[in-house]
């Protein structure tokens, strides 16, 4: 009953509704920091994957009028990108709780892992009370972060704002520095790490390398205009055959898969591959062939490539936690549509509700 009378505005949702995402968002951050990030971010591609092929399958079965409810349930809005696996809670629950363990707990670090260990986003804490704690907050935080963007009309994809916005509150709640000792001769200078230059022993860590890409693989500006090209593609003929904006961008989260088992040279293709489809959207309200679709759809792929490239140079590579590359690039380029779309100059905001 208090519920239907009290509402909280800026959230749009009543106090009871609100209550029931908070504490799913604090057993769903918690979730994330038992499983670890990059793992739970694992499960949300194939929650999302299950979801939009259910909403394939719906939409292509014509006339539901004899069945009662929706076949497809809405698992990608309440699952997927909700307070189970969506990204703002588990991912980040899991983020800030790695951001935890490198303070409290560095005897945990694996011995295979060369990095800080407050980046080991791959590492499952399972059952430690304090580091679940963590988790349980942020995927909180991570929930409010969102709805109040949502609330307040924030032209952006307010799921990849929050999971930038808790990481970096991380990084700074657990006294790491916001950008960190630069070694080379600029933030984006990577040649440190081509060198095998370490950190100096006095920083506590002789093992550490001086600068460390986000994906040691997928660093080079070449390679990365490259996988942007190709996930790009990929994405906007999913999209072009599909209708789903987001069937790319489970296929990729599930390839995590195999980096998360220690497959060498997995790339991260997610936001290219979103970023694809969103370009491909746009692209055909304007235009009339589907080759050009798919080169716009390309293009868009390297832009968010290159944008996730150039933002971990800035915010992952030299301190000790995770900020989320792909999340940053998602914000930056989905921020740049809601924008034109609402100045007039764009056909369409993509997959943003505007």
């Amino acid at each position: 009953m208090v519920g239907t009378v009290l509402a909280l505005p800026i959230v749009g949702l009543g106090v009871e509704e609100f209550l029931v995402l908070l504490i799913a968002a604090l057993a769903g951050g918690a979730f994330g920091a038992a499983l670890g990030a990059l793992p739970a971010f694992v499960f949300t591609g194939f929650v999302v994957f299950l979801g939009e092929g259910l909403a394939i399958l719906e939409g292509n079965l014509g006339d539901l009028s004899a069945i009662e409810g929706d076949i497809a349930t809405g698992v990608t809005g309440t699952i997927g990108f909700g307070m189970v696996t969506g990204p703002h809670v588990a991912f980040a629950g899991g983020v800030a709780a790695t951001a935890y363990a490198g303070k409290k707990y560095p005897d945990m670090e694996p011995d295979d892992w060369g990095y800080h260990f407050g980046k080991d986003i791959l590492y499952a804490f399972g059952t430690k009370p304090d580091i679940l704690a963590v988790g349980a907050i942020f995927g909180a935080l991570g929930m409010v972060i969102t709805q109040v963007g949502g609330g307040l009309g924030i032209p952006t994809d307010n799921i990849a704002l929050s999971v930038v916005a808790t990481a970096v509150l991380a990084r700074v709640a657990f006294g790491y520095p916001l950008i960190g000792r630069v070694a080379g001769t600029s933030v984006l200078d990577m040649s440190p790490f081509e060198r095998g230059e370490d950190r100096p022993a006095a920083e506590g860590d002789s093992a550490r390398p001086a600068t460390e890409p986000w994906l040691p693989h997928q660093y080079e500006w070449a390679g990365v205009t490259a996988i942007g090209l190709v996930g790009g593609i990929v994405g906007g003929y999913i999209w072009l055959e599909t209708g789903s904006v987001f069937m790319g961008y489970a296929i990729s989260a599930m390839s995590l898969l195999f980096l998360n088992l220690g497959v060498e040279k997995i790339p991260v293709t997610h936001h290219i591959t979103l970023i694809g489809s969103v370009g491909a959207v746009l692209a055909m309200a304007t235009l009339d062939s589907e080759p050009v679709v798919l080169l716009v759809a390309g293009g868009f792929g390297i832009l968010a490539a290159l944008l996730a490239e150039a933002t971990q140079r800035v915010l992952y590579a030299h301190s000790g936690t995770h900020v989320d590359p792909p999340a940053m690039a998602i914000t930056i380029v989905m921020t740049l549509v809601g924008i034109l779309y609402l100045a007039g100059l764009l056909p369409n905001a993509g997959y943003l509700g505007l």
